[in-house]
């Protein structure tokens, strides 16, 4: 597997992408080949659809400014973050863990970086339609078939620093179902899936950066992916199904109820 860093210039809101990515591409002199995928920036998607708010615009309200207070953030941002969060579970200095469409994530994915002075960038606007609008346009323009994933960072529980993971895909098949395969010594898998899509948002992260490496999209040619034409699956799981929160809900519980774990 082998990646290509692609330096674009600096994304603005209206711009369109395809054309920015052909653009790079060939001034990078690499012909895209079927198979290819490209891992875009989510910052970039957003930056390019105009999802930016001005900080000046924002008046915080009281439960904003008292939030703000108790985790020493700007008020302002705190009141972005309530309207675009779809639940905020509590936080510690300068982030808060929110619930964004189906997934924890901080702060709702309002980003301080990476935009303009006096700015804030939003989750950018569908991403899974966006995504598959930006496949079509490079396949058109390229004659290629290839897949497309539009990248987040997230944190993982007890672990220092970010990872890539995949925001929304097109043309791929996102998870593999290993279900049922045997491992070195035979046995068979009962619940592994393997996130296909985040291993190559996180691989790409590396060259992508977090900074001013102005590098918001890397070309990945030679990846074990499957190409498909069906719409894009759901990345995310059901409480229910999640390990996580079936263990903290349980946990929960047996503390709101008194008793001790004897496990």
């Amino acid at each position: 597997m082998i990646l290509y860093p692609l330096k674009t210039p600096l994304i603005k809101p209206g711009d369109d992408l395809i054309e920015i990515l052909m653009g790079t591409l060939e001034k990078e002199r690499l012909n895209l080949e079927d198979g290819d995928v490209i891992v875009i920036a989510e910052s970039a998607v957003a930056t390019a659809q105009g999802r930016l708010r001005k900080l000046d615009d924002v008046v915080p309200s009281d439960k904003a400014r008292k939030m703000a207070d108790r985790y020493e953030m700007e008020p302002r941002i705190v009141e972005i973050i309530l309207q675009e969060a779809d639940e905020i579970f509590g936080g510690m200095k300068k982030i808060l863990l929110t619930m964004k469409n189906g997934w924890f994530t901080a702060n709702a994915g309002v980003d301080i970086s990476n935009a303009p002075p006096g700015y804030v960038v939003l989750r950018p606007e569908r991403p899974e339609e966006t995504a598959e609008q930006i496949r079509n346009g490079i396949e058109k323009r390229s004659g290629k078939k290839i897949g497309v994933i539009i990248a987040d960072s997230r944190t993982i529980p007890l672990k220092k620093g970010v990872i890539g993971v995949a925001l929304a895909t097109a043309g791929i098949e996102s998870v593999e179902d290993v279900r049922g395969r045997k491992d070195l010594f035979g046995r068979k898998l009962q619940v592994t899936f393997r996130a296909i899509a985040d291993d190559m948002a996180s691989a790409a992260q590396l060259l992508m950066g977090e900074a001013d490496e102005q590098t918001p999209a890397v070309l990945i040619r030679g990846a074990p992916v499957k190409l498909t034409k069906e719409s894009a699956e759901k990345m995310n799981m059901s409480p229910e199904e999640c390990l996580y929160m079936n263990v903290f809900a349980s946990h929960q519980n047996v503390k709101a109820h008194g008793k001790k774990d004897r496990s």
